[in-house]
Formats: C-alpha cells, sequence, structure tokens
C-alpha cells in the first residue's frame, strides 16, 4: 500500500536515506536527524512523500514532485528505495507499479526520473516496467563525501490515461 508520509515517520526516512546500502543512490549527503528534519518536514508539507507499506509493515519509499505550467503534465519520481531488509523480494516492482497507477490516477501524462549511471540494478528494474533510457547528464550530481561528480541517465515513461494504467514497453 502507497501512502502519504506523515510525521511520524520521520525516524523511517532517516534511516533508509542514510543507510550506507541505500545513501549512495539517493539525494542528500549523510547528516545528523536534526539537519534531516527540515527537509522531511519540507516535504511533507508538498505532500510529496510517500512511504510503501506491505503487510502493514513500512518497507519502502519514495517522492513524487509534480512539476508546473507547461510541464504540468509531468510528475518527476525522485528517492526510490526499499528498505534493505526487504530487498530481494520483489517489493520493488510492487512499490513502483502502484506509484504508477497512482500517478495515472491524478491524470499525468508522463513520469521522469534520474538514476547514476552505474546503478545497474535500478535501471534494470525501471526498464523493466517500460521506463526508457533518454538521455545523460553530465556530471549531474555532486557527491561532496567523495568529492566527486557523476553522470546520471534521464528515463521517461508515458502513461495511457484512456485505460488508467502505466504504459508498458
Amino acid at each position: 500500500m502507497l501512502r502519504l508520509a506523515i510525521s511520524s515517520d520521520l525516524s523511517f526516512f532517516y534511516g533508509l536515506y542514510m543507510h550506507p546500502e541505500t545513501n549512495p543512490w539517493l539525494l542528500y549527503e549523510k547528516m545528523d536527524e536534526a539537519s534531516f528534519q527540515p527537509i522531511f518536514y519540507d516535504l511533507i508539507n508538498r505532500e510529496s512523500l510517500y512511504v510503501f507499506e506491505i503487510d502493514g509493515v513500512v518497507a519502502g519509499m519514495c517522492k513524487l514532485m509534480p512539476q508546473k505550467f507547461r510541464n504540468s503534465h509531468i510528475m518527476y519520481l525522485g528517492g526510490v528505495a526499499i528498505d534493505p531488509q526487504h530487498k530481494g523480494r520483489g517489493l520493488g516492482r510492487i512499490m513502483l507499479k502502484e506509484v504508477l497507477a497512482l500517478i495515472t490516477s491524478k491524470g499525468y501524462h508522463r513520469v521522469e526520473l534520474t538514476v547514476a549511471t552505474f546503478n545497474d540494478r535500478a535501471i534494470g528494474l525501471y526498464e523493466s516496467i517500460g521506463f526508457v533510457n533518454e538521455g545523460r547528464l553530465k556530471d549531474y550530481t555532486y557527491l561532496a563525501s567523495e568529492d566527486r561528480y557523476i553522470d546520471e541517465f534521464v528515463m521517461g515513461l508515458i502513461l495511457d490515461k484512456k485505460n488508467n494504467l502505466y504504459a508498458v514497453g
């Protein structure tokens, strides 16, 4: 089940964003919880942060960032992560299908995301549900902890509003 994050989810989000297995793929450098709180509450207030639960257990997260003006038909999908204690169970695919169903139900036509060019596992998952690699962004993300820039791919998926489903392949 996908739901909007609430204040009591802070510890889960902080733990997942700062976890050594997930942090390298996510937006924020490691920080203490007090520094993370304003980021978390800003996302909560914008209703952009989502929790994925399976059998009543919080297992994953993502951010949905609606675009504006001429791009208001686009939803940006970011911060996609499954808690490492739940990895290998196919939950990423299940969560993404729920995310895409939600985005489609809200009337969006396109979903896009960025992913590190060497995050093969995530790229494979995104491609398997229909996302297409649309190009490379050079030096797109700066990893301060490693003092280096990395390239990311832009991936997109066009949604089929007529059938209230996302278009696969």
